[in-house]
């Protein structure tokens, strides 16, 4: 069992990363905020604000099937898609999709992230570039940020090859924008939090940031541009997408 220090207790807002994280803050926080900059919550923050419920799932073939029980359409990956079938982790494809009742949406970090979080019970948050101030906002105006009732930050990360964490520049700094907006919280930031909100203080321009890291150039250099174009308009949204029971509503 990890040190209880690893926790970051006394403080209003923390901040870790990936599935470990979660699982780690999940068990003492009162809120978990999952950041999935390229493409989870992105897509998440579009597909609610166009009125849509959204599904979290792993990574998997088991999407269909599941999607298929609950009586939603399950996303494709970004290749698979087809006029007839438009649905993808692709935001700008989102922004244009027919709008459906409910859209499982499978990743391998923020939405895994996201469902194993659900399971606890624990209300999730899904925050981006384009909503992070209304999120804090929210959160603030619900009670969250005490030292009795801390917020979980999560920075989902990549994965290498071998299926481990990498840390990336999008999520640190969308997680970031996050905690800029919990700066006054009555619990503070743990020095976690501070030291990732620093990496915001010392980029004067996020969207060229996140178009130039590994994960942006991957996704503009594979014909994707215009899921980073999406992904990167800071502040754009006021939508708060919340999870309860299983699916991403707004708050």
């Amino acid at each position: 069992m990890a040190a209880a220090v690893h926790v970051q207790p006394g403080s209003g807002a923390r901040f870790d990363w990936g599935l470990t994280g979660a699982a780690e803050l999940g068990r003492v926080c009162a809120v978990l905020v999952v950041v999935d900059v390229l493409s989870f919550t992105t897509a998440v923050d579009v597909a609610v604000g166009r009125g849509m419920r959204v599904h979290p799932f792993p990574w998997g073939e088991q999407a269909a099937d599941y999607a298929r029980r609950v009586g939603a359409v399950a996303a494709v990956g970004r290749r698979q898609t087809t006029p007839e079938h438009p649905w993808s982790l692709s935001s700008a494809a989102l922004t244009t999709a027919p709008v459906v009742a409910d859209l499982v949406l499978p990743s391998p970090n923020g939405s895994a992230i996201s469902a194993a979080a659900s399971a606890t019970g624990l209300p999730v948050v899904a925050a981006c570039l384009r909503n992070a101030q209304a999120v804090g906002r929210w959160l603030d105006q619900q009670g969250y940020g005490s030292t009795d009732a801390p917020i979980g930050v999560i920075a989902s990360g990549e994965r290498w090859p071998d299926g481990s964490l990498r840390p990336c520049v999008e999520d640190q700094l969308g997680a970031a924008c996050v905690l800029d907006a919990l700066s006054g919280v009555p619990g503070g930031l743990s020095v976690e939090a501070a030291m990732a909100l620093a990496a915001l203080a010392s980029t004067p321009d996020v969207p060229a940031a996140v178009c130039g890291s590994v994960s942006g150039r991957e996704l503009i250099e594979g014909g994707f541009a215009g899921d980073v174009e999406v992904a990167v308009r800071v502040g754009v949204s006021d939508v708060v997408p919340l999870l309860r029971q299983g699916v991403f509503s707004a708050a």
